[in-house]
């Protein structure tokens, strides 16, 4: 029997197309098997593709899965802002809470309507602060991306964060020497099988800028990823790092602030993050993006 599936091409975090990071969705999924996902995500072969799946619980609305083209991840920031772009449009929802299901738990996302078109905010997973990166494994990842101790911000370690899919916060000086990294690929990969994380998430205090408190670059090779163009799960653990290692003071109930990344690729994108605070302390933190659609198309299946 012939099955089709609605597929859209968004680009997250811009409202410009070809700009931010593009994911493909299939707003219609149930059916498909994991393999074939799986061949979907190669054949579209961005960094990130979203299936979105009926609910089987009444514990959540949606239920939604991440592919890169060689595996699935447990969530993906701009995939999870494409997906509920696109099913939002498709419904022409008003403003409501979504809860999908992800690898990473069950998690609310705001649908925002402004101006007949849609802003996204998702709550991210559990602040969880891993091992600080030092010694051998220091030496490696800064050979890797071939930097110097000296270009790092001092005394601010390199540690692994996650809000549901972890990345390691490697903090930099100066912007330049960040748009001019070259990764050596093989050796982030290899590196990855060492420290249980797949994401290196380079990044640098703007200057001078009011609107933009971060600037970033962040590489996955070990899952097929060589540079991610904006990445949500890359900036939301970094609030809880920013403000833990005191790169950031923030006072009352919150600390906002955006991030650009996506320049180095010609793909300039910009993320809205809140960390909630509880005593100081970061407890939860939110992500929120724009998005366009760049295309249809339907994927036609025996």
């Amino acid at each position: 029997m012939t099955r089709e599936y609605r597929y859209y091409q968004i680009d997250s975090f811009t409202k410009d197309k070809f700009a931010g990071n593009p994911a493909g969705v299939i707003v219609n999924a149930d059916g498909l098997s994991e393999a074939e996902m799986q061949h979907i995500a190669r054949e579209v072969n961005n960094s990130e593709t979203a299936f979105i799946l009926a609910s089987d619980s009444p514990d959540y609305d949606v239920h939604v899965r991440f592919f890169t083209p060689t595996v699935e991840v447990p969530i993906c920031g701009h995939a999870t802002i494409a997906a509920h772009y696109a099913r939002a449009t498709e419904l022409q929802l008003e403003s409501t809470r979504v809860l999908h299901k992800t690898g990473a738990g069950i998690l609310p996302v705001d649908i925002v309507r402004e101006n007949n078109d849609y802003k996204i905010v998702m709550k991210q997973g559990t602040i969880d602060l891993g091992p600080v990166i030092k010694g051998e494994n220091k030496t490696k990842l800064l050979e890797a991306l071939k930097l110097s101790r000296e270009d790092l911000i001092a005394d601010v370690p390199i540690q692994i964060v996650s809000t549901g899919h972890s990345k390691v916060m490697i903090p930099l000086k100066n912007k330049e020497k960040m748009n001019r990294i070259a990764p050596n690929y093989e050796a982030l990969s290899q590196l990855s099988k060492s420290i249980n994380c797949n994401g290196y998430y380079v990044f640098t205090l703007a200057a001078g800028n009011d609107d933009v408190l971060v600037e970033g670059r962040m590489f996955a090779p070990a899952i097929g990823i060589h540079e991610d163009p904006v990445t949500g799960n890359a900036n939301g653990p970094l609030g809880p790092y920013l403000i833990l290692h005191q790169l950031v003071k923030p006072s009352g109930t919150s600390f906002r602030f955006r991030s650009k990344q996506g320049e180095a690729m010609g793909r300039p994108g910009t993320v809205e993050v809140e960390v909630l605070l509880n005593d100081g302390k970061p407890a939860s933190v939110h992500v929120a993006g724009q998005a366009i659609i760049v295309y249809q198309a339907k994927f036609v299946l025996d």
